[in-house]
């Protein structure tokens, strides 16, 4: 059963980094979104930890602002922590998740809401129709959507974005998962709940550049990947064994040269090959296991996800 828009309460949950050039437009084409269609909303910026003037601008932007509120963490915990940090106040009927360098467009918060209305869907993600990326980063996030997609028990959706909508339901199911290397945004697709894709552009970044280096990429691969997948230490074990087997079928063959046939195999650099190749396949196989041990540790340790230095609202 559908809800008039105006009847909402919408929050909408914002991470920040080092965006202080970005900040004033966003909020500017916030306001006029949201009062053209919700009477009662509020706007949760994360500070994660930025280094430029990020939260001086959030600070000023807030004082003729108060739908504002602002979350300061003590240091940069990533993304999915201070997604979590601000679905934890979060108080809306809804809670819309978008990112801070205006790729994501405010103007389409109205349409992705209307999308999940109209499907009575508890999830509505956005779906880029055009992106303004290098055909690298395309092709890499495509690439690597497609191989979780078949080796994890998580389903991602094709071109799906972060920039999301979410009753309260989902956020409440959401914030009972108390995994810490995991990130949000898989959770949110582990969780199951239908979903409704709504295709959208996608800008270039308004100001400044990326946070997302090389290797925070990696690291997002591999939280997504060991956080909801056996495969990679079901691949080791199989090697294992099929490595095993050829073994035995060799030792079985150089016996049997050299009992019936009076043939000895010689060749100290086959054997050294064989040694190294074996040697690194097991280096290989010890990390796989030390990647799940370690998360296996994270977790135990109990250390909270994220850490707040001060709320602003």
């Amino acid at each position: 059963m559908t809800t008039r828009l105006s009847d909402l309460h919408l929050s909408v949950v914002i991470p920040v980094f080092n965006d202080a050039e970005v900040l004033p437009e966003l909020h500017r084409r916030l306001r006029t979104t949201l009062e053209s269609f919700v009477s009662k909303y509020e706007v949760i910026f994360i500070d994660d930890g930025s280094r430029d003037r990020s939260l001086e601008v959030l600070l000023e932007l807030q004082a003729d602002s108060p739908w504002v509120k602002i979350v300061q963490l003590t240091r940069n915990f990533g993304q999915s922590a201070a997604i979590d940090a601000g679905l934890e106040i979060a108080q809306g009927d809804l809670i819309v998740l978008m990112d801070s360098d205006l790729q994501d467009r405010p103007e389409d918060i109205p349409a992705l809401i209307e999308a999940m209305q109209i499907q009575d869907a508890p999830l509505a993600i956005a779906r880029w129709s055009t992106r303004d990326d290098s055909a690298y980063k395309v092709l890499a996030s495509r690439l690597f959507n497609a191989v979780a997609n078949r080796i994890t028990e998580v389903r991602y959706l094709p071109r799906g974005r972060a920039f999301r909508v979410m009753r309260r339901e989902v956020v409440d199911q959401l914030r009972n998962l108390p995994e810490k290397t995991a990130t949000s945004l898989g959770l949110l697709y582990w969780l199951g709940y239908n979903l409704v894709a709504v295709d959208l552009p996608r800008d270039s970044r308004y100001a400044g550049k990326s946070g997302y280096t090389l290797r925070r990429l990696v690291k997002l691969s591999l939280d997504r990947l060991f956080s909801h997948s056996l495969f990679p230490i079901r691949l080791a074990s199989l090697l294992g064994v099929a490595l095993g087997v050829i073994s035995m079928l060799l030792a079985t063959y150089f016996v049997i040269q050299k009992l019936f046939l009076a043939k000895v195999v010689p060749g100290w650099t086959s054997i050294v090959v064989i040694v190294l190749l074996l040697q690194g396949i097991s280096f290989i196989f010890m990390g796989i296991i030390g990647e799940y041990l370690g998360r296996i540790y994270v977790e135990t340790k109990n250390r909270p996800k994220y850490v707040v230095k001060k709320v602003y609202q």
